[in-house]
């Protein structure tokens, strides 16, 4: 049995990444599995350990980074983390199948460093800063401040899209889909 591959999508918050993958995933064509993230914060309602995420205590967490068991993590806010458990991307690999992470940039770039030409990176960009910021104030979820601050950081993002294996642009949802399946597609093909 061959080793399966690991598939990276990053992206701005606003960009349609969770709705790419989630439509890859469902289209049920291409073998693959979705990264389950471990993370401090609690379940919510309906949520089960090991399906939606891993819960771990911070101190779990904490121990579990000293150990390196994280090929990434963040400290989203303070006690807040989330992360991708090795064991488990190993895990799938090595029964063959290929797995997709959603993750954020710096964590993206950091996985293609541990899997080299087992990982490919997908990038998921805006069609501009100010479609992104018209998508985002459109949802009517976040405040301006907070609005400003994910334009700030979707900035910083855009600007390591050049470091990535592919880039996509998001200016028509179907036609994205289409291309990061295709890139799926022809990178587990090999």
């Amino acid at each position: 049995m061959s080793k399966g591959k690991v598939i990276v999508v990053a992206a701005p918050s606003g960009c349609g990444k969770s709705t790419i993958i989630n439509a890859i995933l469902e289209a049920g064509d291409l073998d693959l599995r979705f990264s389950v993230s471990a993370t401090t914060r609690p379940p919510r309602p309906g949520e089960k350990d090991g399906v939606n995420y891993y819960f771990m205590s911070e101190e779990q967490f904490r121990d579990a980074i000293a150990e390196g068991e994280f090929i990434e993590y963040e400290e989203v806010y303070p006690g807040r983390f989330y992360g991708t458990l090795r064991s488990d991307v190993d895990r799938i690999i090595n029964e063959g199948h290929n797995i997709v992470l959603d993750i954020d940039v710096n964590g993206a770039l950091g996985v293609k460093e541990i899997y080299g030409p087992d990982a490919i990176t997908v990038f998921i960009e805006p069609p501009s800063v100010a479609e992104l910021r018209h998508r985002l104030e459109s949802r009517g979820t976040e405040s301006p401040e907070v609005i400003d601050e994910r334009i700030d950081r979707a900035e910083y993002e855009l600007s390591k899209a050049p470091l990535f294996d592919r880039r996509v642009v998001n200016d028509q949802l179907e036609r994205a889909i289409h291309d990061v399946h295709n890139l799926i597609d022809g990178f587990t093909s090999l």
